[in-house]
């Protein structure tokens, strides 16, 4: 991960993790695809609202963020263990029944982005399912609050999945956000499940 990116957010963690917003309207669909009282891991899970909604459902959470402040911040308020965890640290094997990644994977350089999800690709159980929501765009750059970002485009990302292991496509959709600087973001949300041939990534161009 970016180092400036990853500085922010331990400097910032509790403004960050106060002014997280409600769960995505995502979760639930995300949820229903995964056996009841599955294994989840959850990357990037800052103040941890997606792993309370997660664990109120009975599923076995691993929760994980890249800021260690923030990870303790988010243990305190689920009463639950979050680890400080790097995207590339990530080691485990057919471990898990879903991954949720809801807009921090975008924060990956884009030529470690395949490295990543090939890392998830190996953690995940056979069919499990992989959420990860992205900013949209040609190129990457860093936002008024210095945060870098891997801004990409379908066709771009469809590839880059392709490389990183097969997947099947579950659904693909475009959605408008405000980021943490208030302003708004083109975003792709893309849910896929872990294949063991013939990938078939298709994100679908806004």
């Amino acid at each position: 991960m970016d180092d400036a990116t990853l500085q922010f957010y331990r400097i910032n963690a509790r403004s960050y993790a106060d002014w997280a917003k409600a769960p995505s309207t995502r979760l639930r669909g995300f949820l229903s695809l995964l056996p009841p009282g599955g294994a989840i891991l959850e990357l990037g899970c800052g103040a941890g609202n997606h792993s309370a909604v997660m664990l109120a459902e009975g599923f076995s959470v691993r929760a994980t963020d890249g800021s260690p402040e923030m990870a303790e911040i988010a243990s305190q308020r689920l009463g639950h263990p979050v680890e400080a965890m790097r995207f590339d640290q990530l080691e485990a094997h057919e471990a898990y029944d879903g991954v949720w990644a809801s807009a921090c994977l975008l924060h990956v350089p884009r030529d470690e982005l395949a490295g990543i999800l090939a890392r998830i690709h190996r953690a995940l159980k056979p069919s499990g399912v992989f959420y990860a929501s992205y900013k949209m765009g040609e190129s990457d750059g860093r936002d008024s609050l210095g945060r870098y970002y891997s801004y990409v485009s379908p066709e771009w990302l469809e590839a880059t999945y392709a490389s990183a292991g097969p997947w099947i496509t579950l659904s693909s959709e475009t959605s408008v956000i405000k980021s943490f600087d208030e302003t708004p973001a083109n975003m792709l949300n893309l849910v896929v499940r872990k294949a063991l041939s013939s990938p078939d990534v298709k994100p679908k161009a806004p």
